[in-house]
């Protein structure tokens, strides 16, 4: 509002949210898929950015025969004529796709399902797999397989947290940790660090081929919420006493933990929350998804 309210123009302030199409290259590409044109002008002038803020957008859309919702994505044109991916979902209960922008120009609603040999449709993860999967926020470990029992590593999920929240990787490691390497995590750690939201095991050493723990994925995530103003606000009535494995907690992971359980956004399962224990690939995607389906 203090973005619009500042432009020099005299004159009214008018919102629009036209329906428009695609053209015939986007159409071959993506279908012919629902187009809004969102902008905002004052007077004579077009404001497109808002100095930070940030608006909630809804826009009507029925799912078509055979869609899964986690699939339904929203695209951003940007000023290259690229397609950008917009954090946003489908919201069932009001039939709309939601999402959140810093700037208007046009929002493509796209649908791109990606499918796993080994992630049937009624398994707990497939949700999960599928939403990631489509946002390129999560691959599989080849073309049909996406594995979902295997253990994740510390540097795996530092990229698909970083992607989660659509954060680029610096693209120079200024400084990094001792054991980055130079691979695929490489420069997610290095962002990681800068961000502080990963402080490494002690001399450097981040152990990045090491499999994650429960509890240092939450710490992780915890750390990343934080830095990021994403940590949800809404608590719940739940504690760490109510599991009876809380004693198992190590000292550095009682703080994230405990927020995440308050929060909502770890539940435990039959009553623990096995801190010490290895997080699977589809355990990394629910937590995630979790958090961004909301």
């Amino acid at each position: 509002m203090a973005s619009i309210s500042a432009a020099s123009d005299a004159g009214d302030i008018i919102v629009r949210i036209a329906k428009v199409s695609l053209t015939a290259e986007g159409k071959a590409v993506l279908g012919d898929r629902p187009v809004y044109d969102l902008s905002v002008i004052a007077g004579e002038s077009t404001i497109s950015t808002f100095g930070g803020g940030s608006v909630r957008i809804s826009v009507p859309y029925v799912l078509q025969a055979g869609e899964r919702s986690d699939a339904v994505i929203v695209y951003h044109i940007n000023s290259t004529g690229s397609l950008d991916n917009v954090r946003g979902n489908y919201n069932a209960a009001k039939r709309t796709v939601d999402f959140v922008t810093t700037h208007f120009s046009q929002y493509i609603i796209g649908y791109n399902q990606v499918s796993f040999a080994d992630v049937p449709d009624a398994s707990w993860y497939s949700h999960a797999v599928g939403f990631l999967a489509a946002r390129s926020i999560t691959s599989g470990t080849d073309a049909e397989h996406y594995s979902p029992n295997a253990a994740i590593t510390r540097g795996q999920f530092i990229v698909l947290l970083l992607k989660a929240y659509d954060i680029t990787p610096d693209a120079i490691a200024a400084d990094n940790f001792a054991d980055a390497g130079n691979t695929y995590y490489t420069n997610y750690l290095a962002t990681a660090k800068r961000l502080g939201v990963a402080t490494g095991s002690g001399d450097n050493q981040f152990q990045p081929d090491i499999q994650i723990t429960r509890q240092e994925l939450f710490t992780l995530l915890y750390r990343s919420l934080v830095a990021l103003g994403e940590l949800p606000s809404e608590k719940t009535a739940a504690t760490l006493a109510g599991f009876s494995d809380a004693g198992q907690i190590a000292g550095y992971a009682q703080e994230a933990l405990q927020a995440l359980v308050e929060r909502g956004v770890v539940t435990g399962a039959n009553g623990k929350l096995n801190p010490k224990e290895v997080t699977t690939r589809a355990e990394a995607a629910q937590v995630i998804y979790n958090l961004l389906s909301k």
